[in-house]
């Protein structure tokens, strides 16, 4: 896996995204790391240049993934403080949004 371009900050999940991960499996650091990494998943075409350019400037970014057992989850980093910082990263079914 590639290294992450950006820090999560805080790393947090709603109990619908665990359990769905938890029936399927699958562990959240795979899904983590690979948002970490700029692997936006299954996001349209311009979400993916939406990321790239919140990068630059230190907005949200979303990625979206579908779990072995077909429920899909999103990953969405919180823009940047004031100080560049991320703060916070949440894994979440898009129901729960």
């Amino acid at each position: 896996m590639r290294s992450a371009k950006f820090s999560l900050g805080q790393t947090v999940a709603t109990p619908g995204a665990l359990k769905a991960l938890e029936n399927a499996g699958q562990e959240p650091a795979y899904f983590l790391a690979r948002h970490a990494a700029c692997d936006w998943g299954e996001v349209p075409d311009e979400d993916k240049q939406s990321n790239g350019e919140a990068l630059a400037i230190g907005a949200r970014l979303l990625s979206a993934y579908t779990l072995a057992s077909g429920i899909r989850i999103w990953v969405i980093t919180e823009a940047a403080d004031d100080d560049g910082q991320r703060e916070a990263t949440t894994i979440l079914l898009p129901d729960e949004y």
